[in-house]
């Protein structure tokens, strides 16, 4: 790599923002993710998924289902240019059903932001997706939005994400009121008021107006109780509060906290400027061998964390998502392909908003590109122009809900192996199969049972096969490893199922606790995984 590639590389990998956004559902997250677009000029006019009988539908929001049921099912990359900053955004679903997709999207963020409801404070789906951060050790930052309702007290807040999450926060804004009472949001750096209107729906960007708080009262937009009340708040987070601290926020030890509301466009254009200012620079990535990847290496790196087919049903494609860790990647570029040591030709990248898509190229760190994929990838796959390498941190999980997947009409049997091929090769459904029985109707996992919808309309709507799932009576399977003549011991009727995934790897479905404890104590010498192993898909074993 010549010196002139070095420092681009250096330049562009130091201009990258790359985050994703987790919350619990109804939080606000796709109207965030719209707002954060709008204001950074990737868009001119946000779309609701709230008006359903409109027109329009959120833009991350790209599948037909998603714009009939106004949720998000699947992870998408929204990537613009902000502030002399390459942001890419990760929109993950909202749905616990899909939290699957989401822990693997995480992978390839170098930041997240955390979305909280004002009123609900902290829920259950974000605790887990802010445990998948906190493993991690990436940098949170935390937006409160809802401020146009009733809220609760931003200090019960604050307490509540210590107390509930073990993280502290150091307020960045303040607000003044909340519902009819809010008036606007104080910022804490440059000690000014930002005014709050409500203007319109949102759609369109609004001016927010800086005056001093000296002003304010004069000027009729704060009482003198309010003042009051907002200077001794400030004042005792200026004493008894953290401090910021930009060493800790990289650690993912503390968490700047913003207020504002996301539906009428309140305090997401400071947010913005601020998080993008404070968010961290792709840095070095930790490899399964313990070693780090320097970004600024001249070696190309990067793995496929999301595969995603039929983003265009016209042309029945299928893309690989690839996170660049390393180095440049050059249009049409060769590389090695890890897990199965052969090179190949990197085709045909995109970059992307939503479902459209720009040929690009060149990339860089931290930059996340969609390559063309006739079936070489899987998701955790590397690939790079140096020593073969494996990244740390592709989940997959163990299923908890199970059925039998019968065909209405047996002529299309064909494409519906296509199609659970494709879906389970994106991570969106499990296959299995029992052993010796491969002409039998195949068996489906699935974290989340809205999964099942989704499986059923996917392949109706792309590859034309009417499915019908029977339910199985099983919450939940184990990768399983053993001597052979325990594991052929193993099956208990209704008490547990041996299968085998797509990589042949033996898995037993269970009932419920009690079966998985009775045969655990049954078997000490069988080893129970919730985790898949990963050595076939190091190897591309099958």
């Amino acid at each position: 790599m010549s010196v002139d590639v070095e420092d681009r590389v250096r330049r562009e990998r130091r201009r990258r923002r790359t985050f994703a956004i987790i919350s619990h559902p109804d939080a606000g997250k796709t109207t965030l993710t719209e707002k954060l677009l709008l204001y950074g000029g990737a868009i001119h006019l946000a779309g609701s998924v709230r008006a359903r009988k409109a027109t329009r539908h959120a833009t991350s929001d790209w599948m037909k289902i998603e714009q009939e049921r106004g949720i998000s099912v699947t992870s998408s990359v929204l990537q613009f240019e902000f502030e002399g900053h390459s942001v890419n955004l990760l929109d993950t679903p909202g749905h616990q059903d899909f939290s699957e997709d989401t822990y693997r999207t995480l992978t390839a963020a170098d930041s997240a932001v955390m979305l909280i409801d004002a009123a609900k404070g902290v829920e259950a789906q974000t605790r887990k997706l802010f445990a998948v951060c906190r493993m991690r050790g990436i940098p949170i930052f935390t937006f409160i939005n809802k401020l146009d309702r009733v809220s609760r007290s931003p200090m019960d807040l604050m307490d509540e994400l210590e107390q509930v999450l073990g993280i502290r926060s150091v307020p960045m804004t303040w607000p003044v009121g909340s519902g009819q009472q809010f008036r606007g949001i104080f910022s804490r750096e440059t000690r000014d008021l930002r005014v709050f209107d409500r203007e319109g729906h949102g759609e369109r960007m609004v001016n927010e107006e800086v005056i001093s708080l000296d002003t304010a009262e004069g000027r009729k937009r704060l009482s003198r109780s309010e003042r009051a009340e907002l200077e001794s708040e400030v004042d005792l987070l200026d004493h008894a509060g953290d401090a910021f601290d930009a060493e800790k926020v990289r650690a993912g030890l503390l968490t700047p906290m913003f207020f504002g509301s996301a539906m009428h466009n309140f305090g997401v254009s400071h947010f913005l400027s601020r998080f993008i200012e404070l968010a961290p620079a792709p840095e070095a990535r930790k490899t399964t061998s313990g070693d780090l990847v320097d970004p600024e290496s001249s070696e190309f790196s990067a793995f496929v964390f999301k595969i995603q087919a039929n983003m265009d049903p016209s042309h029945r494609d299928r893309i690989a998502f690839m996170r660049i860790c390393s180095g440049e990647y050059e249009k049409d570029m060769t590389a090695l392909h890890v897990r199965t040591g052969k090179k190949i030709k990197l085709a045909k990248p995109s970059t992307f908003m939503a479902r459209e898509r720009s040929e690009v190229e060149n990339a860089y760190p931290g930059d996340i590109i969609g390559l063309f994929d006739p079936g070489h990838f899987r998701i955790g796959d590397a690939v790079t122009s140096g020593k073969a390498i494996e990244f740390e941190g592709i989940p997959e999980f163990a299923p908890e809900f199970f059925a039998i997947a019968r065909l209405a009409e047996v002529v299309k049997r064909k494409q519906l192996q296509k199609g659970l091929e494709q879906l389970s090769q994106e991570g969106a459904i499990q296959v299995f199969r029992q052993r010796g029985l491969l002409d039998k109707d195949p068996i489906v996992g699935a974290v989340g049972r809205l999964q099942f919808d989704v499986l059923k309309f996917r392949l109706e709507s792309e590859y034309s096969v009417t499915l019908e799932l029977s339910d199985l009576p099983f919450d939940r399977a184990r990768w399983v490893s053993g001597p052979p003549e325990e594991l052929e011991k193993l099956q208990r009727g209704d008490l547990a199922t041996l299968v085998q995934d797509r990589d042949g790897n033996l898995m037993l479905l269970l009932r419920d606790e009690f079966s998985e404890n009775h045969l655990k104590n049954r078997h000490p010498k069988i080893q129970f995984d919730a985790m898949a192993p990963r050595l076939a898909a190091r190897t591309g074993k099958k």
